[in-house]
Formats: C-alpha cells, sequence, structure tokens
C-alpha cells in the first residue's frame, strides 16, 4: 500500500532581505524530506524567471528535494512559456503548476492563454515530458456557476492533461470528502492532494476570511473566539486544529497533504513533528531532533 505523501508551499519574497532569510528557511524545510516543494510566483514574467525559477532551482540542486514551479497562464506568452521551460529543464526541473493567475486589472493579461487549460495544451505540445498539476477547489471554484458545472470543468481539466489535482485550502474535512466523493462519481481519476494551511495568529485568519473561498467551521471560529487577546493559544491551537485535519485525513486514506508553509518553517517543522510517522518519515523526524 502506497503512503500518503508530504509536500509544501513556498512563495519568493520581494525584498533581497527576504531572499537571504527565505534560504534559511529552506534549510529547515529541506530537513523535513518533504516529498517535493511548490515555488509560486506573482502575474509577471520579471518575478518568474528572477525569483520563482532561482528559488525552484535552489530547491532542486542544493536541497536536492523535487520541485514545482507555479505558472500563471494569463500572463505568460507564448514564447516566455518556452523560454521558462528551456529553464526549468536546465535546472532539472519537469514539473509545473499551470493556474490561470489571480485576476490584476493593473497588469494587462496577454493573449495566448485566456485559460490555465490553454496553457497545458501547449505545453503538452512543446515539452511533453513535463508532469502537470492543476489546482481544484473543495469548495466550489469562486467563478463557477455550480457545483455540478465546477466538476463537470474539473473533469475537463484532467482529460487535457494531470499529474495529479492540488486542492485549495479547507478547514471542514467532510467538504474535503464529498470533493472526493463526486470526483470517483465523475470518474476523476487524478490523486487529490489535500491543501492544508495552519492558521496561527488572529491576523491571518482575518486574511482568509476577506479573501479566501474557504469557510471557517464554527469549531474553528470558536477558537479564534477563545482566544483573540491570547496569541500563544490561539497559535497553539491554530496547529493543533491542522494537525487534527492531517490526522484524520491520512486516516482517511487521502493521496497526500499540501502544507501552505506560508514560509514559516518553524509551524511545518511543528506539524511534521506531530505527524511525521503517519508519513512514514521517523527516521527523518529523529535526526531533526537529534
Amino acid at each position: 500500500m502506497s503512503h500518503a505523501s508530504l509536500s509544501f508551499e513556498i512563495f519568493p519574497p520581494n525584498t533581497h532581505v527576504g531572499e537571504e532569510k527565505l534560504l534559511g528557511t529552506l534549510e529547515q524545510l529541506g530537513d523535513l524530506a518533504p516529498d517535493f516543494i511548490s515555488v509560486t510566483c506573482s502575474n509577471n514574467k520579471r518575478n518568474i524567471e528572477e525569483t520563482t525559477l532561482k528559488v525552484a532551482g535552489y530547491v532542486k540542486n542544493h536541497l536536492q528535494i523535487p520541485t514545482i514551479a507555479h505558472l500563471p497562464a494569463c500572463y505568460l506568452s507564448k514564447q516566455q512559456v518556452t523560454a521558462i521551460l528551456t529553464q526549468l529543464e536546465q535546472l532539472g526541473i519537469k514539473q509545473v503548476l499551470a493556474l490561470r493567475g489571480d485576476i490584476d486589472p493593473q497588469i494587462p493579461p496577454t493573449k495566448d492563454f485566456s485559460y490555465a487549460s490553454d496553457l497545458v495544451a501547449y505545453i503538452k505540445e512543446a515539452a511533453p515530458h513535463f508532469e502537470i498539476s492543476r489546482a481544484c477547489y473543495p469548495e466550489v471554484h469562486p467563478e463557477s456557476k455550480s457545483h455540478v458545472a465546477d466538476v463537470l470543468h474539473l473533469k475537463e481539466k484532467v482529460a487535457r492533461g494531470c499529474d495529479q489535482l492540488i486542492s485549495q485550502l479547507f478547514f471542514d474535512n467532510e467538504v474535503f470528502y464529498r470533493f472526493l466523493e463526486i470526483c470517483q462519481l465523475a470518474n476523476i481519476q487524478a490523486p487529490v492532494l489535500a491543501g492544508i494551511m495552519p492558521i496561527v495568529n488572529r491576523k491571518q485568519a482575518l486574511r482568509i476570511i476577506q479573501t479566501a473561498d474557504a469557510k471557517l467551521p464554527k469549531k474553528f471560529l470558536a477558537i479564534l473566539d477563545k482566544y483573540e487577546h491570547n496569541p500563544v493559544a490561539l497559535r497553539d491551537a491554530g496547529l493543533a486544529y491542522a494537525v487534527d485535519q492531517i490526522v484524520d485525513l491520512i486516516t482517511q486514506d487521502v493521496a497526500g497533504i499540501h502544507l501552505y508553509t506560508m514560509n514559516n518553517a518553524a509551524t511545518a517543522r511543528q506539524i511534521y513533528q506531530a505527524t511525521a510517522s503517519l508519513f512514514h518519515k521517523t527516521p527523518v523526524l529523529d535526526q531533526v531532533l537529534g
């Protein structure tokens, strides 16, 4: 029986000071021996080439950890994608996460890729040996008209070329299980990694409430209310909540856990220490704890 995977998402910083700090974070994350690390990007070519590819190359070649680079479809031209794929291949990276990209009214989109599916089709033609991950939404894509429409669109995504799906963050496991059931009924066979984000402070929680499409269940809202004025207790409770989610998910035999680290190595490490044996990574944990 195969074991569930454990992977991390990190984002490149916008400053040189942030870049130096990130290197330390990556070293700590590397000690945890994740199955892969995904590196995000913003909606512009400069960010991808000067930060995303730089960070991805460090993860792959210095830390020797498999790496997935995020590519935003609507802000890249075919020429740019070809160049990026070439650079990734030179770095030894042959995995990408194809996304449409967040719509930014300040940045005009290119005409080559209106949707992530267009980008996938181009990658399949230009570099068929690349593995392609796609995003999925357990609580329905914010622009979908219905759950049914969302699943039909997801089925089309997978049919066009998709090696695995990585879910957006969620805080109610039952929502994720219902999503998996629907995928099974629709004969969507790509493995689905569960996206988990530990909420460790109130500011982060409020940002999630305001900007994300994931609903916070009553159980978690009660935690925020009870420990509103106790940041240490809120952090501990938030970590415990994420650990409980992961334990339940692994017990239900999900394909893997994708941890949205927010570049917080300490948080990732604490969650790892509490769940390492579930991923059969105990020897690495013993080495880290020394």
